[in-house]
């Protein structure tokens, strides 16, 4: 029974000039979350990684792994920019400094909209296509035992397709994931299933929790 463990990038670096960068807590947490898998005895034949360099680099706390462009996130500020009246965006252009959960809330506002537009959003990816190119990839990788390092977004896709349950709860997922938090996906006779959401006990003695 191949079981794929999802694991969302370590904390990137919210407000900083790139935020597609591991801060030192993001890679603190890519580095406990490799020792306690090691430690749990978990063996990946393989390690995927979508193609941002915080889901590199947090693939790179497993040793040598390959990329898959389907695991890429959506793309945030394409997002905002098509389904937001706001100017704020990941790194914060034009000067517009929101709190973390400031800058959630407009971005949910902007997930929502984009879910609910479907094949007429106008942006370059569409909430159909990103949620179908994610479940491919899922499949592609439960065919063995895999460990993939994504983002949030691409791990809600993912939830909210096995459970089948209502679109809008991707944003609800989306919203809660943690970084270097694992949700564990196992394919057997009835398909594939998914077994856990966002485990993060190996963040939770050293307080390295975090969700962005």
């Amino acid at each position: 029974m191949p079981t794929v463990l999802l694991v969302r990038h370590g904390q990137a670096s919210y407000g900083g000039p790139d935020y597609d960068v591991l801060s030192a807590r993001g890679r603190a947490q890519s580095e406990r979350l490799a020792a306690e898998l090691a430690r749990r005895g978990f063996a990946a034949e393989r390690v995927l990684s979508g193609r941002l360099a915080r889901q590199r680099d947090t693939a790179a706390a497993f040793g040598a792994f390959a990329i898959d462009e389907r695991w890429d996130e959506y793309d945030a500020d394409d997002i905002l920019a098509h389904h937001s009246a706001s100017a704020a965006r990941l790194e914060r252009p034009g000067g517009v400094a929101l709190t973390p959960r400031e800058f959630q809330d407009v971005l949910e506002g902007a997930l929502l909209a984009w879910v609910a537009a479907g094949d007429a959003s106008p942006c370059a990816e569409t909430w159909p296509a990103f949620a179908a190119r994610v479940a491919a990839a899922l499949d592609a990788a439960a065919e063995r035992p895999t460990l993939v390092c994504t983002s949030g977004g691409a791990i809600a896709a993912a939830c909210v397709g096995l459970l089948g349950i209502a679109l809008e709860a991707f944003v609800a997922l989306n919203r809660v994931t943690v970084n270097t938090g694992v949700t564990k996906v196992v394919r057997g006779r009835s398909g594939t299933s998914l077994v856990s959401f966002n485990e993060h006990g190996h963040l939770e003695a050293e307080g390295l929790v975090t969700y962005r």
